[in-house]
């Protein structure tokens, strides 16, 4: 018997919740649940478990730890994993291996997160940025405005595929609708309500562009958990009968093309996508044609598009069709995100990547409740992890930048060149601090921030004495200096220099 088979023998997890609405109920207790949940379903007891991985963003070290002690303490070693919003299928990926390598016969994969409402942002804002090269090409490629910095990115990517291939703002729309109506029959799901209607999605309140909040995950408190063991395990315990079988599971990171291509659809992720996916393709032996259902990470509705592609469901531009044709959901094609995906069921990001294997083994040992696809006998997850922007009010004043670049003025550059303009003159004004070599940047926004609010009192005392032409409002709503009180400004900024 071989002892490189891996299967998933047990799964488990808890609703999807908005975060804080239980409101005694913390990580240790979703995590309590949702592997509980997993033992029983294979009937094994926790002191058979060799090797447990837990994937988390929102916690402090070692709380797979904290998490799983209360269940047993066996002595076991528990690996802590965090990959952003690809932390689930992290700890899968690191769980699969430890069995790969003949090491274990029987390990568990956690995932979990308890998280604040609202849009993400940056933990720690004394360091570079994991996405700061994001970031900076977003700025040359689209520049920034005043909304979620996510949303912005992945709707970038969707405003371009609308240019290389005319996909319109509806076929977006049509995939949250699609989700939201899947996610009706998930009685794990957040977001399983009502009908809403395209017209629904169309209408909500937008967040960026065309991305509406119906077209955006929301984020969730939420755990979920599989058992993964070896053939000899499975036929040891006669587990046979609901084992599914991982028949590969492939992991990549970025490529030159995420930055060198100068695309948002690549600065997204399509590339380590297609690479992950072709490689799992290949070691599975099968072909996109062979999948019956699919999890895939639909973060934002634009990347649900585009992660077709990269997954080479349809030639590259004709994800539309495939929405038009209704290949994406029952009787198509596909049954792409029957759990709700992102969009409906909810998004902890340390639990997706899990709980998307914890359906995907629903469906294909026919558990599924109403939500169950036909016939299904393989299936395909796909997640995602990018990272946190440091993007916040005071590190970027979008406000600030837009007006300083206008009242001094950019004139005569290509669309590019003044993109550029405008981020370096952004700088200077400190709108964006960029930290100096040796400097602590912590000291150094200090720093900065003293010197604006020296510089502004200065100038509020002249205008009072009639020296300066200051304060004079537009309709733009743009507060405008006179060419003399510039003058002084970049004369004093040179005598600094």
């Amino acid at each position: 018997m071989s002892s490189n088979r891996i299967f998933v023998i047990g799964v488990g997890m808890t609703p999807f919740t908005k975060p804080g609405k239980i409101v005694d109920q913390d990580y240790p207790d979703l995590v309590e649940t949702a592997v509980l949940s997993a033992l029983e379903d294979c009937k094994l007891s926790y002191d058979q478990i060799q090797l447990a991985v837990a994937g988390y963003v929102f916690g402090d070290s070692t709380c797979g730890q904290r998490a799983l002690y209360p269940l047993s303490m066996t002595a076991i070693p528990i690996i802590n994993v965090n990959n952003n919003c690809a932390s689930g299928s992290t700890a899968l990926y690191v769980a699969s291996n430890a069995i790969l390598s003949g090491r274990n016969e029987c390990v568990l994969a956690v995932g979990f997160d308890k998280m604040e409402k609202g849009a993400l942002g940056p933990i720690f804002k004394d360091r570079t940025a994991p996405m700061d090269r994001h970031i900076e090409l977003l700025i040359e490629l689209h520049g920034l405005v005043p909304a979620p910095f996510t949303a912005q990115l992945f709707g970038a990517a969707g405003k371009e595929h609308m240019k290389l291939y005319g996909t319109s703002s509806t076929h977006f729309a049509k995939i949250a609708e699609k989700n939201h109506r899947h996610a009706r029959n998930n009685p794990n799901a957040q977001l399983a309500t009502g009908q809403i209607s395209l017209n629904d999605i169309l209408d909500s309140p937008k967040i960026y562009e065309y991305l509406t909040k119906l077209q955006c995950c929301p984020t969730s408190d939420g755990a979920a958990c599989v058992i993964l063991a070896n053939e000899n395990f499975v036929r040891r315990n006669r587990l046979e009968s609901q084992s599914v079988e991982i028949m590969a599971i492939e992991m990549v990171s970025d490529s030159k093309s995420t930055f060198e291509d100068k695309s948002a659809i690549k600065l997204v992720g399509f590339d380590m996508t297609r690479l992950a996916a072709q490689a799992a393709y290949s070691k599975a032996g099968i072909s996109p044609s062979d999948v019956d259902v699919i999890e895939l990470h639909d973060c934002f509705s634009a990347n649900e598009l585009l992660t077709y592609e990269a997954l080479g469901l349809c030639p590259l531009g004709q994800a539309k069709t495939l929405i038009d044709n209704g290949d994406n959901t029952y009787g198509g094609k596909y049954v792409i995100n029957p759990s709700g995906g992102l969009l409906g069921k909810g998004h902890p990001l340390g639990a997706t990547g899990v709980a998307q294997c914890v359906e995907l083994c629903w469906q294909l040992r026919g558990k599924a409740g109403q939500r169950q696809v036909p016939g299904a006998h393989i299936g395909l997850q796909h997640n995602l992890g990018l990272g946190k922007p440091k993007l916040e009010e005071g590190d970027f004043d979008l406000e600030k930048a837009r007006h300083e670049v206008f009242m001094l003025g950019i004139k005569g550059l290509g669309h590019r060149d003044k993109q550029k303009a405008k981020k370096e003159l952004a700088i200077r004004l400190g709108a964006i601090p960029k930290k100096p070599k040796g400097k602590n940047i912590k000291k150094y926004l200090e720093e900065v921030r003293y010197q604006k609010m020296k510089e502004q009192l200065e100038r509020e005392e002249r205008a009072k004495n009639g020296d300066v032409e200051f304060g004079k409002p537009k309709k733009s709503g743009v507060q405008y200096l006179s060419k003399e009180d510039i003058l002084k400004l970049k004369s004093k900024s040179k005598s600094r220099k």
